[in-house]
Parts: C-alpha cells; sequence; structure tokens
C-alpha cells in the first residue's frame, strides 16, 4: 500500500503547567516555571528537593470511583490526556473500532504501585497483596486500557524507549497509519515517578539536579547545567489518516511529516559524544519530509535535559544534520526549562509544544538562561518567547540506552 499522509486532529495533555493543552501552551509561551519544593513526599532524606509535579489534579473529578481504585497514578494520567485528545479531535463514534489503534508507552510505568505492594508483602504476607498488583502495575495497561476506555480495537502497542518513548510512540503510529494498519492512533507517552526510591535511584546514577533554586535546576544549555529536574504527566495526540480526517471534517492542527529513530549503540545511560546516531535520527527525519524548508522557518524543540552531556552532544547532532550554517538558523529551545523531565512522557508534550508552536507562529522560550556555554551555541531562544513565521517543527528525544528519535510538524 503506498504511504499515506498523516494528520494531527486531536491534543491532550497532563503537565506541570497545567491539566489542559490551553494550560499548558499558556504557561510555555509565558515562560513559566512548573519546578517547585516536592509536595507528594517527604524529601527530607534525599538529595533532591525539587520536582515538576501535577498540581491540583484529582483523578475523581476525571475518572469512577472504581477506576481510580484500580489503577496506579501512571494509567490514571494516560486515561485523562487519551480522554481529552478524543474529545477535542472529535473521532468517537466516526471511525470503524477496528481502523482505530494505541501507541501509548511509558518510561517505567506502575511503579509506586510496585513499590507500595512490596511494603504490603513484607510487612503484612502475601495474603495482602493488592488482586490489582499486576494490572497496576506492568507497562502495557495505560495502551491497553485507553483502548477498552475508547473502544480500539485496532493495533494496540506500548512502547518503552526511555526517555524517547513518548517521540518513538508517535513515530511508529505514523507509520501503522502511513502503511495502512489503521486509519486513526491515539498515541502518546506518560510517567509518573516523582517518588523517593526512583528519585533516589536517579540521584546516585548522578543524573538529577541537586539545586534548591527553582529557577537554576533545570537550565538546558546553560554552562551551569548539572542534571535534569524530574517532571510528571502525559501527553496524547490523535493521528489520523488525511482523507479519513477530511471526510469526517476534522480540524487538523499539522501534519505529522516526518520520523527517524536511531540508537547509539554506545552506553547504557551516556550519549554518544560523536552525535553519529542521534544526528542521523534528526537526518532520517528531515529526508522524510521530503522539502526544502528556510531554516529560519524551522523550529526545533531539543531533548535539552539540563545534564552536561546530552545539551552537549544534542547540539553537535543538530549541526550535523542540518549543517553548521543553517543549524544556527533554526530556532530551539528546550521546554524542560519549564516542565521538567516527563520521561516517558517528555516526548508527547514536547510534541504538543512543537505542534502549538507551528500552529501560533510563537517559539516557546528556554527559561532562566543566564550564561552562554560555547559548546551549545544555538539559537536557543532564551527566556522570551519569539514570534516568527514557521512552517516546520520537529521535536528531538534521547533516552538512555541510546535510543534517539525525532518527529517533525508541518502545516497543512
Amino acid at each position: 500500500m503506498a504511504n499515506r499522509r498523516v494528520v494531527v486532529t486531536g491534543l491532550g495533555a497532563l503537565t506541570p503547567l497545567g491539566n489542559d493543552v490551553a494550560s499548558y501552551w499558556d504557561g510555555l509561551k509565558n515562560g513559566k516555571n512548573g519546578i517547585d519544593f516536592i509536595t507528594r513526599f517527604d524529601a527530607s532524606d534525599i538529595k533532591t528537593k525539587l520536582a515538576a509535579e501535577l498540581k491540583d489534579f484529582d483523578p475523581k473529578q476525571y475518572l469512577d470511583a472504581k477506576t481510580v481504585r484500580q489503577t496506579d497514578r501512571c494509567q490514571q494520567y494516560a486515561l485523562v490526556a487519551a480522554a481529552q485528545a478524543v474529545e477535542d479531535s472529535g473521532i468517537r463514534d466516526k471511525i470503524a473500532s477496528e481502523r482505530f489503534g494505541v501507541y501509548f508507552g511509558t518510561g517505567i510505568g506502575g511503579f509506586e504501585t510496585f513499590v507500595n505492594e512490596h511494603n504490603t508483602f513484607l510487612n503484612r504476607g502475601p495474603a495482602r497483596v493488592s488482586p490489582f498488583f499486576i494490572t497496576k502495575m506492568i507497562a502495557n495497561m495505560s495502551a491497553g486500557m485507553i483502548a477498552i476506555q475508547m473502544h480500539a480495537q485496532g493495533p494496540c502497542i506500548e512502547i518503552t524507549t526511555a526517555c524517547a518513548t513518548g517521540t518513538n510512540a508517535i513515530g511508529e503510529a505514523l507509520r501503522a497509519i502511513r502503511h495502512g494498519y489503521a486509519d486513526a492512533i491515539i498515541a502518546g507517552g506518560v510517567d509518573a515517578v516523582v517518588h523517593p526510591l526512583s528519585m533516589a535511584g536517579f540521584i546516585n546514577c548522578q543524573a538529577l539536579s541537586e539545586s534548591t533554586d527553582k529557577d537554576a535546576a533545570s537550565i538546558p544549555f546553560d554552562k551551569r547545567r548539572h542534571g535534569f529536574v524530574m517532571g510528571e504527566g502525559a501527553g496524547a495526540l490523535i493521528l489520523e489518516e488525511y482523507e479519513h480526517a477530511v471526510a469526517r471534517g476534522a480540524k487538523i492542527y499539522a501534519e505529522l511529516a516526518g520520523y527517524g529513530s536511531t540508537c547509539d549503540a554506545y552506553h547504557v545511560t551516556a550519549p554518544d559524544s560523536e552525535a553519529t546516531a542521534s544526528s542521523k535520527a534528526i537526518a532520517d527525519c528531515l529526508a522524510e519530509v521530503g522539502r526544502e524548508i528556510p531554516a529560519a522557518e524551522i523550529y526545533l524543540n531539543a531533548h535539552g535535559t539540563s545534564t552536561p552531556l546530552n545539551d552537549k552532544t544534542e547540539t553537535a547532532a543538530i549541526k550535523k544534520a542540518f549543517g553548521t550554517e543553517r543549524a544556527y538558523q533554526i530556532h530551539v529551545s528546550s521546554t524542560k526549562s519549564m516542565t521538567g523531565h516527563l520521561l516517558g512522557a517528555a516526548g508527547a508534550i514536547e510534541a504538543i509544544a512543537a505542534i502549538k508552536a507551528l500552529e501560533n507562529n510563537l517559539v516557546p522560550p528556554t527559561i532562566n538562561y543566564k550564561e552562554a556555554d560555547p559548546e551549545c551555541d544555538l539559537q536557543i531562544t532564551p527566556n522570551t518567547a519569539v514570534e516568527t513565521p514557521l512552517s516546520l517543527a520537529l521535536s528531538t528525544s534521547l533516552g538512555f540506552g541510546g535510543h534517539n528519535a525525532c518527529i517533525a510538524f508541518a502545516k497543512i
């Protein structure tokens, strides 16, 4: 089957900047910082004191009491973001169930449930472990529960590629629709691991910021950067075959025009400083777009974690993929400066940021940028959003294990 065009017709998001797409985008364009002191647990015994938590999220506002009781926070976030995207798209009851799919990923899954039930096992014995332990914990269940909720009987795939999860889920869904396996797919990512054990692990592998200043913790591309800030949430996109969307009169945000995916095959946590594979993911994505776009009309939402190696390597990857001269002309920013790092959800909410930037011809800023790093010398939109005509928006993700992914959105 010939490749089919794929467009975005719905968006949903739970983020540290707000619990819907409108508030999330409002926070991004105004440079709002979603990072603050941890409230979910007592952080006095761990080195990291800051996180990018969801604010004012009550699952009972969105889900019935039974569902809340039988799900981990990870699944709750996924269900709510997916429901927002489906409602935004108007696709429900306008697509055959067997042609409707779900490609939804998580970096870690039901981590909080795993820890809680392990403690129950140790303290109260095996008979007291919840009968919902397994279904609340296993990583595929966010995708599975979304499919159940939306009666999506087409392909249902859970993606886990660490911090590249959300981007890979969107990219693989693009391929499934292009090649005729579905007419529409709910694609995205989720994670909910603002938890003392997960954060202790990330601290001990020297990944997290230990700053107690929320305005100096997640500072991508800044020479002072020293680690990322843990975030939580979910992002969901409705991807739809173009003719199907047009036939039902759907609102179209953008075309999903390209995807690239590679692996460094180098190290379990560190990126390959040569940027060979990460630059190829970007270059492959651009090749799929299939047309030359003026560099000044391109926005790239960088992975930009605020770790010393990531930001330096990503800068090199962008230069290799675009060529140094063009790389200096494109608009770049890292919205992780405002949201922290949502792990498996990062690529999904950053895809939404890229789409909204394209829609509004506005590049969101990299906030709290103060000290230039000569090894991170791209046009990174420091501190204030920039209005400029945009024709293409990319989003890149780099994950532990060497996973690299890039997706591109174009105006219709």
